[in-house]
């Protein structure tokens, strides 16, 4: 295995579309393995389906790795910048006899495999033009084949999948420039992640049958094949192929919904990987533990109830002032407005109680409605019917005891249980219309940090408002 120092991983994704939850854990089993061996993660934008990759997309690209954290070593390289570079490869392959010219059209080729699947015969194309002098060759477009080898076998050591084997005459002589001279996707991988001096590959299992054909051209070259590790895909809960019913999303989606960018790392990191038991842990501790072995080989499944729940408790566990700035950014994405300085005054007191119930950062604002919200407290029609004339008696008989207590939330737990236990009544008899009465909601977080982070003035002054309405 390479030494720590030089050890180097990459992100290929191609600019098409937004940054999907497959993708960006894959980018960051590459950035944990790169971190946690001390070596280079690098980011590589795979743009040459010019119809199809968008400035737009590869914003999203950069964004969606920057809120996650994911930082890479160096500037980004545009596989499409470096097509003469391909092709001089490809070149040099075809002057050392590494490559041919094939001159098959496409109606040749499917003539060809026709013809064997009515013989019954496998449908790999066998060119015709691979031994064939260069004195022959019509003056016509041709694209340019990598001769691989027809004889034998090729194994991967995949770090993953363990060794899998490939017999040559089963995989064809794939094509490394179109007939328009452009580079392929098979020849711009390779040629590029040599020149980047990447290590490890470590990507979907989606890409292990190119791995045998991607290192034919590296062995055709003369260059060291990299270590592959090929990951099982994500699927839903009920084990079919991930799709955007089951949380395929873009990442920027999952921001949007309010998931702290450590509980996406935590969660992403479990979906296929493990350390022992851990299911909850820091992204320092990832960086630690990471290693390949950790790995499974079965697919990971999605679980929204997993993620909302290592989301909260990444948000009970974070620094109050870091909370605060997750949510400045949250509302910044999400185009809502910005927090003002007196508002979030009151979320640096209340910040302890507001996020013990939260699981995603809306829910710290959600909680925080009853100190954002002034004199008289707005009710829903259907909440202001718990108000009945018997809440507001019980309210009204309450409110002297709140006089002279200790505001602090076990002396006043202690002042309402007492007078609950007085009036001959349960405590959420009490309780309840309590609440409504302080923040306007059937919900809130309990109510006797309600009543203190609200004061005595303002306590009573709700309940004196809610009694007299």
């Amino acid at each position: 295995m390479t030494s720590a120092p030089d050890i180097v991983t990459r992100f290929a994704p191609s600019p098409t579309g937004y940054l999907h939850i497959g993708g960006a854990r894959t980018a960051l089993f590459n950035w944990l393995f790169a971190r946690a061996n001390g070596g280079k993660f690098l980011l590589r934008i795979e743009d040459t389906d010019r119809a199809r990759s968008t400035p737009e997309a590869t914003a999203a690209i950069f964004d969606g790795l920057t809120w996650l954290g994911l930082d890479w070593d160096g500037e980004a390289v545009s596989q499409f910048a470096r097509a003469d570079r391909h092709a001089e490869v490809a070149h040099r392959m075809l002057a050392s006899g590494k490559a041919y010219k094939c001159f098959a059209t496409q109606d040749e080729i499917a003539a060809a495999r026709e013809t064997s699947r009515a013989e019954g015969r496998a449908t790999l194309f066998q060119s015709p033009w691979r031994e064939a002098d260069p004195a022959s060759h019509p003056d016509r477009p041709f694209v340019v084949r990598l001769k691989a080898p027809k004889e034998g076998e090729i194994t991967i050591k995949d770090k993953v999948q363990g060794k899998v084997t490939w017999k040559n005459d089963t995989l064809d002589d794939l094509v490394l420039l179109r007939s328009d001279g452009s580079p392929t996707y098979m020849l711009a991988v390779v040629v590029d992640d040599h020149d980047m001096g990447v290590t490890h590959v470590i990507r979907g299992d989606d890409h292990l049958s190119n791995a045998a054909r991607q290192t034919f051209i590296y062995l055709a070259n003369g260059w060291k094949v990299p270590v592959f590790a090929h990951i099982p895909l994500i699927h839903g809960e009920d084990g079919k192929k991930l799709s955007k019913r089951h949380g395929a999303l873009g990442v920027g989606e999952y921001r949007a919904m309010g998931y702290p960018p450590e509980a996406m790392r935590n969660y992403l990191a479990r979906l296929g990987w493990s350390h022992g038991n851990d299911e909850y842990f820091t992204t320092a501790q990832a960086v630690e533990w990471f290693a390949l072995s950790g790995i499974g080989k079965s697919p990971a499944r999605f679980d929204f109830k997993k993620l909302q729940n290592l989301s909260g408790q990444h948000i009970r566990d974070a620094a109050d002032a870091q909370l605060l700035a997750d949510l400045h950014a949250f509302l910044a994405a999400t185009d809502r407005p910005a927090l003002t300085e007196a508002e979030c005054g009151k979320l640096r007191i209340a910040m302890p109680v507001l996020k013990e119930r939260a699981k995603i950062l809306p829910d710290i604002i959600d909680n925080a409605h009853f100190i954002m919200i002034e004199r008289p407290i707005p009710m829903d029609p259907e909440v202001a019917k718990m108000l009945d004339s018997v809440s507001r008696s019980i309210l009204e008989r309450l409110t002297p005891h709140l006089q002279n207590a200790s505001w602090d939330a076990d002396s006043l737990e202690v002042v309402i249980r007492d007078f609950a236990q007085e009036q001959s009544l349960k405590l959420g008899a009490v309780a309840q219309p309590l609440r409504v009465a302080l923040t306007g909601r059937k919900t809130s977080p309990g109510v006797f940090d309600v009543m203190r982070l609200l004061g005595r003035e303002e306590t009573v002054a709700r309940l004196v408002d809610a009694t007299s309405r």
